[in-house]
């Protein structure tokens, strides 16, 4: 599902608060609901439990994706629909041919790399604890490789994204 298609149905947390359950909306109780947690989804570690590596056994992911989707399917055949869905504890185990992982928190710029695996932390759209600007990260990903770069709200405002990462995307 695109971001067009979902129209608002996925909602994220900013400033340790969630958009949607407005306060005025929500001031009064209205009766009762009930809604969805599931848990512990750990992509990869399925396979590596089955081989008894579980420190570096975790490169597939299939059985996971099958459930995940299986519990999703079930949860929109519900009626009426929950209200909310919530998802808590381990989202991945093992990371299979991933290059990169992309991150925030730390409200600034930062980044490393361990065992071929890159670490990219943006800065935060919100308050700076760094010499950073605010801004947004453009990650462009194509066959051979992941090309990644911060712009400032106002760069990317005025000069969109710059010419040499729109060619890439234009490459088959």
């Amino acid at each position: 599902m695109s971001a067009e298609e979902a129209g608002g149905v996925f909602h994220k947390a900013q400033g340790r608060t969630l958009d949607a359950f407005s306060a005025e909306k929500e001031r009064e109780w209205k009766g009762p609901f009930y809604f969805i947690q599931g848990a512990d989804p750990q992509f990869g570690l399925m396979k590596a439990w089955s081989t008894g590596d579980s420190d570096s056994g975790g490169d597939e992911w299939e059985q996971e994706i099958r459930l995940t989707e299986q519990a999703i399917q079930a949860i929109n055949k519900l009626n009426p629909k929950p209200r909310f869905f919530v998802l808590c504890g381990d989202l991945i185990h093992a990371m299979p041919g991933i290059r990169a992982v992309f991150s925030g928190h730390y409200h600034r710029n930062a980044g490393g790399t361990y065992k071929k695996l890159d670490m990219v932390v943006s800065s935060a759209l919100g308050l700076q604890m760094g010499k950073d600007t605010h801004g947004l990260r453009v990650v462009v990903v194509t066959a051979e490789k992941i090309i990644h770069r911060y712009y400032s709200l106002d760069e990317l405002s005025e000069r969109g994204i710059e010419d040499d990462l729109m060619d890439l995307m234009k490459k088959k």
